[in-house]
């Protein structure tokens, strides 16, 4: 099975490189407000430390869908993503992908792994709708995140972005993880598209803070 889909996803890959489709790579993460401490250095004698907030924050979880070379649509909750959210996430990528199908003819396909959110029956029921707006989906099988690139992005954004930060409050932490997916962007080359899962739309950047 493994095989049989490493090879379907690469005939995915040359489509989308050709034109045909449009492939994105979905996956969730999370960040927390004392972030593991990075190698560095001291001075002989002296010990290194690093200062910690009296209190440490809720987990701040990210879903995301990764384009390589073009995009980075993400969502940012407090705590966990669950099938509701993932729904209202999709329901905005689908109204996308229904755009770019009725103006170019090309679907939208979007790798997954096999996550409870990704597959529970009320987006299971959910599914007839999205492929009617242009969107389909493709299953990693099982234990195969390596297949997915947009771990990648995780580490980078982990291990040089954020690595060793403190973060006061939860907001605190969520400012810092958009300005580390900013400037994560700007180096790889590919804009970023926030959705705001209270308003159920794309958040305006202008009113970002940092």
């Amino acid at each position: 099975m493994r095989a049989r889909k490493q090879a379907n996803l690469e005939v995915l890959e040359r489509a989308a490189q050709d034109g045909y489709i449009r492939l994105k790579y979905l996956d969730e993460s999370g960040f927390d407000s004392w972030s593991p401490v990075s190698y560095s250095w001291s001075l002989i004698g002296t010990q290194k430390r690093q200062e910690q907030t009296a209190k440490r924050s809720r987990r701040l979880s990210i879903l995301a869908l990764w384009e390589p070379g073009r995009e980075m649509s993400y969502g940012l909750v407090v705590g966990s993503v669950n099938s509701a959210r993932y729904i209202r996430f999709m329901d905005w990528q689908a109204t996308r992908a229904q755009r770019l199908f009725q103006r170019t003819g090309i679907v939208t396909v979007i790798v997954q792994d096999n996550a409870s959110i990704h597959t529970s029956k009320a987006v299971r029921d959910k599914l007839p709708s999205w492929q009617a707006q242009g969107l389909e989906f493709f299953q990693l099988p099982p234990y195969c995140s390596e297949m997915n690139p947009i771990e990648t992005e995780w580490h980078q954004l982990k291990t040089h972005e954020i690595r060793g930060a403190m973060f006061e409050d939860t907001y605190d932490l969520a400012m810092g993880v958009i300005a580390a997916l900013n400037r994560r962007g700007t180096q790889a080359e590919y804009i970023l598209k926030r959705f705001n899962f209270v308003t159920h739309r794309q958040a305006n950047p202008k009113f970002l803070t940092t």
